[in-house]
């Protein structure tokens, strides 16, 4: 199928689009963003789509698929808008619990206890909850990245036990 052609059928498919993002249950504006971002992926992805697809059932099938990755995005970060004149966005982070005494008291026996470990298995663990990744971890202390997942699955294995008493 040729570019145009492509196109000019892309551009004919816009009141399905809009009658099935409606169908999503979505407002006059969330529909209409869903689908411009239909239209950009597929026009970014016009390389993928077969000549004797039913170019619809791709189409709808994108915007399916991006309206369940936006809703699962806004589940995650738990995202409002605010919609006074300023439209603040206002993101809602779970309560961690953090301000009661029994937390304070959870997080020093973990640390207590992570600090217990041998330093064979508390080094690379510590540094994976820091957020290094495995080959990082196993760069900086000479180590292979296989001995690096071991030790620190078992760090996972005896904080469990000890915790778990």
């Amino acid at each position: 199928m040729k570019a145009n052609e492509f196109y000019n059928q892309l551009l004919d498919l816009e009141q399905s689009l809009m009658n099935y993002a409606y169908r999503l249950k979505l407002g006059n504006d969330d529909a209409r963003d869903l689908v411009q971002e239909t239209y950009l992926k597929a026009l970014l992805n016009r390389e993928k789509f077969v000549d004797n697809g039913y170019l619809k059932a791709w189409t709808i099938t994108i915007m399916r698929n991006t309206f369940i990755n936006n809703y699962r995005h806004n589940v995650l970060h738990n995202t409002h808008c605010d919609r006074t004149e300023e439209s603040f966005y206002i993101n809602q982070t779970k309560c961690l619990g953090s301000d009661n005494p029994d937390s304070i008291y959870s997080v020093t026996e973990i640390t207590k206890n992570i600090e217990q470990l041998k330093d064979k298995f508390r080094v690379p663990f510590k540094m994976y909850v820091a957020g290094y990744r495995y080959r990082e971890i196993a760069n900086t202390i000479n180590l292979n990245i296989g001995t690096v997942k071991s030790r620190i699955f078992l760090a996972r294995k005896v904080l469990m036990n000890q915790l778990s008493m």
